[in-house]
């Protein structure tokens, strides 16, 4: 593994890997989960679905040899989009979610905008080893 991508090939995989467990609570859980969060259950598990292929995307470009700096620059505005689309969602009247519906999609906003920053971060740093 080249030294200078394991900090972004880790950011990658963690986002892959956070991604996924979310897609899988979203598209399992949806029924028992629309009482406590106040979303729908087509949302969610809609969401969920949508996870799917970003998941194989990230996952994919994570564990190549050489990180394609294309397609990270892809998943930096794929997640942005969906921290863009969280904070719409919540914005829009379209759903009633509870208080802890309104903590899961700021949480989970938080968590992918992190993602996005360290994968901003780590691309930037693996240009400046290049």
């Amino acid at each position: 593994m080249n030294r200078q991508n394991t900090f972004l090939r880790y950011a990658l995989l963690a986002d892959a890997i956070a991604s996924g467990a979310t897609g899988l609570l979203l598209i399992a859980g949806a029924d028992p989960l629309t009482g406590l969060l106040g979303l729908p259950v087509t949302l969610m598990r809609d969401a969920g679905l949508l996870l799917v292929p970003c998941v194989a995307l990230v996952a994919f470009v994570g564990t190549r040899e050489t990180i394609s700096r294309p397609a990270v620059q892809t998943i930096i505005a794929l997640n942005v989009l969906w921290v863009a689309g969280s904070i719409g969602l919540l914005v829009s009247g379209w759903v009633a979610p509870t208080a802890l519906g309104y903590a899961f999609v700021i949480a989970q906003a938080i968590v992918v905008g992190v993602f996005a920053e360290l994968q901003f971060v780590g691309l930037r740093r693996s240009e400046a080893a290049a």
